[in-house]
């Protein structure tokens, strides 16, 4: 099948690209602010505004050094780790395609819910995302939690899908997008198993029994 013909591996660390061009993304978005209304995801400016690729340039936008720092880790500790397994072409394709879908997902549950004035910004979808393909890869690996705490990184995955869905249905406030978390474990989901032919929870069953 042509959804399954993976690229011929090659490594050319796309991460660190995709750092920095984040970084130069917030650097601009903090020099002159009024962009962001354009580059983060809207309801009403992407359907009504018709400024369609919100869904792929709201993955590049942080509302502060220390959203930008927390995806920035995220992208350099799990990217780097899945690039290298996968090459840099199915990871660059995974990661944008992810967060563009879950950019998709996320306007749908807006609209649904009736949220026109949220803006949605960050990496944190993607980012989401590269976890579950890095607890697919490395299903016997273990991620320290606080830098202390040893978590198998499928379990970890599992634990913050619930936990997702648990905050966002709890109805609290945060201006965390938990909604759009989950969907990067969707998304990845998905992913491994119709292009990659691959179950993620065989495997994990697979790597404890």
């Amino acid at each position: 099948m042509f959804i399954r013909k993976l690229f011929r591996y090659r490594f050319s660390n796309y991460s660190l690209a995709l750092i920095l061009i984040n970084v130069a993304v917030y650097g601009f978005t903090t020099t002159v602010p009024q962009w962001t209304v354009f580059l983060a995801l809207n309801p009403v400016y992407c359907i009504r505004g018709r400024l369609y690729w919100q869904v792929f340039t709201y993955m590049f936008v942080h509302g502060s050094l220390q959203h930008l720092l927390f995806n920035m880790l995220g992208l350099f500790f799990f990217g780097t780790h899945v690039e290298r397994s996968i090459g840099s072409r199915e990871f660059l394709l995974f990661y944008l395609l992810s967060g563009i879908l879950c950019g998709i997902l996320s306007l749908g549950i807006y609209v649904f819910l009736g949220t026109p004035r949220v803006f949605l910004v960050g990496a944190s979808g993607a980012i989401y995302a590269l976890l579950f393909a890095y607890a697919v890869i490395f299903p016997r690996s273990r991620i320290f939690v606080w830098g202390l705490l040893p978590v198998p990184a499928p379990l970890l995955v599992l634990a913050y899908g619930g936990i997702s869905l648990a905050e966002q249905f709890a109805g609290r406030r945060t201006g965390v997008a938990h909604l759009t978390h989950f969907s990067g474990f969707l998304v990845a989901a998905l992913y491994f198993r119709i292009r990659m032919g691959v179950k993620p929870l065989k495997v994990w069953f697979d790597a404890f029994r």
